[in-house]
């Protein structure tokens, strides 16, 4: 009896005591509800599991806890946080780029052998470790952007919120690039570079050796690599254009101040191939004029050419009358004074030098260093003559189909000038009138602008139109003719001017620019030798203004006939001189 006494005691305490719990366990769930884990915080398998039956308690109770239990568990699942899924979506969207972006692997990829081991360890593609970086990066730019505060009950607010989240992931990714891919390309570039720099190497070619592929130097390649090789550096042309310059300016102030005949002297004209563009190697060579305008002159042809005539000086109070006898103004007399006046002037300069007359030169020729370079200056006072143009350029100047005839036009109704020239002995006469005293007609200064004006069309070679090898011809030809001059001293009387005449008379005979492209540098350059090879077998080259004038009469037949054998032997063989030269 007093044992079952105690077992019933025992339960009925029990059944208090579990009581008291669960309604005490009941009360704090109501109170303080329970915060709903996001779905990926718990397991897959598991989900809210209905509460546990609970002895003793009442059921409707129970019912009520399951239902606000299936309510916020229900809440979750439907509203996952804004951070999780811009983050989801932009590692989404990075894995497919990277997708799209991979290559096809190498057949065989390279392995590392350890001493330790037996095997080779294989190193993982390129592309799947540009892929695993780009994730990495995407990763990263999810953490530094948060996803803004934002009302989950308004739907728009919440995807005005991720529409700007990922704005500013896509800002990042197009203005910063990721350090990795940075590193990366550093390689490419240094590759490059090196790839430049070994090309550049192999145009350095030795005498008779031939290069393959790229390299090979022959047609557009050969004659591009002599075209830089003889491009002048901007540093030298500043500095000597400086000193020349600066060296005209004060005598043209000298020679309005403290001379006597040479007070018209008020400008200088800058002709020459430096002047033209057409210089080569180095700015070593400047011609300058200096005219002094003539108004009212009576010009008379020296010779049966057309190229020379004699002078003279009509009333009027005109400073080189001193010069004049017998109504023709000496050419000779006024050029030893000019040569008295500089040498005066150049002692102010002790950095120019004046080198001795030359026969026939109507130049004074001074020399000075500037830098590397000794610059060699030649000043020539000349007549400037403001009428028609001699009778003698009729039937030269053939322009028309090239620039136009308005061109032309507006050509003729410039003023010409006179420069102290003679050719042959200076004792010769010719009508009473020594060829000491004769004048040459010069018609540099349309030189220079038609070199300047070359195109049929006003764009070419501007930035709007396109770029034609005229200019590079002349370059060419201008330095071939050298190079043969220094091979063979027979071809000394040949100069640069004959270079030029038979490409102005090219460009009139092949007046379209479509006939001078560019990438037609080879062909344009040896159909311009092969004309010059017609004038030297013929033996003769039309002055281009003055057609009646030959300028290969003073050249032997048998010295024009040796250097078109030469320029011809030149071409066909792909011009092994200028390989030679590219060697040096």
């Amino acid at each position: 009896m007093v044992r079952a006494c105690n077992r019933k005691c025992c339960s009925n305490i029990c059944s208090a005591t579990w009581f008291h719990f669960s309604h005490f366990f009941i009360m704090s769930v109501r109170e303080k509800p329970r915060k709903a884990r996001s779905p990926e915080s718990r397991p897959k398998e598991m989900k809210c599991a209905p509460p546990v039956q609970r002895r003793g308690f009442n059921e409707e109770k129970q019912k009520t806890v399951k239902a606000q239990d299936e309510q916020k568990s229900n809440h979750a699942e439907k509203k996952p946080s804004v951070e999780k899924a811009t983050k989801e979506k932009v590692t989404r969207q990075s894995t497919r780029e990277s997708i799209k972006e991979q290559r096809i692997p190498p057949e065989s990829s390279k392995t590392k052998t350890c001493s330790s081991r037996s095997g080779s360890v294989k190193k993982p593609p390129e592309d799947h470790l540009k892929s695993q970086l780009e994730i990495k990066a995407a990763t990263k730019l999810t953490k530094e952007f948060k996803a803004p505060s934002i009302d989950a009950t308004k739907p728009k607010a919440r995807a005005n919120a991720e529409f700007q989240t990922c704005s500013k992931i896509s800002a990042k990714k197009e203005g910063e690039e990721p350090e990795k891919a940075k590193i990366k390309r550093e390689p490419e570039k240094k590759n490059k570079k090196a790839a430049e720099e070994s090309n550049n190497k192999a145009c350095a070619v030795k005498p008779g050796q031939r290069m393959k592929g790229k390299a090979d130097l022959s047609g557009d390649a050969l004659l591009r690599s002599i075209l830089s090789n003889l491009k002048i550096k901007t540093k030298n042309k500043s500095e000597a254009a400086k000193v020349v310059n600066e060296f005209i300016e004060n005598l043209i102030k000298y020679l309005k101040k403290d001379t006597l005949h040479f007070r018209e002297v008020d400008e200088s004209l800058r002709t020459g191939s430096y002047y033209e563009n057409l210089k080569i190697s180095d700015p070593d060579e400047f011609d300058v004029m200096l005219p002094m305008p003539v108004e009212r002159v009576k010009i008379e042809p020296f010779g049966p050419d057309g190229a020379f005539y004699s002078v003279g000086l009509k009333r009027g109070n005109n400073p080189l009358k001193q010069f004049q006898q017998d109504d023709i103004l000496s050419a000779s007399e006024m050029l030893n004074d000019f040569r008295k006046e500089i040498k005066t002037f150049v002692k102010g300069f002790p950095a120019w030098t004046m080198t001795p007359k030359k026969q026939g030169c109507p130049a004074v020729t001074l020399t000075a260093e500037s830098g590397p370079v000794t610059i060699s200056l030649d000043v020539v006072l000349c007549l400037k003559v403001k009428s028609s143009w001699p009778d003698f350029t009729r039937d030269g100047f053939k322009i028309d189909q090239w620039l136009g005839t308005k061109v032309k036009q507006e050509y003729k109704r410039e003023p010409y000038y006179l420069v102290p020239k003679y050719e042959g002995r200076g004792n010769v006469e010719n009508n009473g009138v020594q060829a000491k005293d004769a004048w040459r007609v010069s018609f540099s200064h349309i030189e220079k602008d038609i070199m300047r004006k070359h195109g049929s069309e006003k764009t070419c070679c501007e930035r709007e139109g396109e770029s034609c090898c005229r200019k590079d011809c002349v370059k060419l030809f201008k330095h071939l003719l050298h190079l043969l001059k220094e091979s063979n001293p027979s071809f000394e009387k040949f100069c640069s001017y004959h270079a030029k005449t038979v490409f102005l008379h090219a460009c009139c005979s092949r007046a379209k620019d479509s006939e001078w492209r560019a990438s037609d540098l080879s062909r344009c350059f040896e159909q311009l030798l092969q004309d010059f090879e017609g004038h030297l077998r013929g033996g003769i080259l039309a002055n281009f203004f003055i057609p009646s004038q030959n300028l290969l009469s003073g050249i032997g037949k048998n010295v024009c006939k040796n250097l078109s054998d030469s320029i011809k032997e030149q071409r066909e063989n792909g011009f092994p001189i200028f390989v030679k030269d590219l060697a040096n």
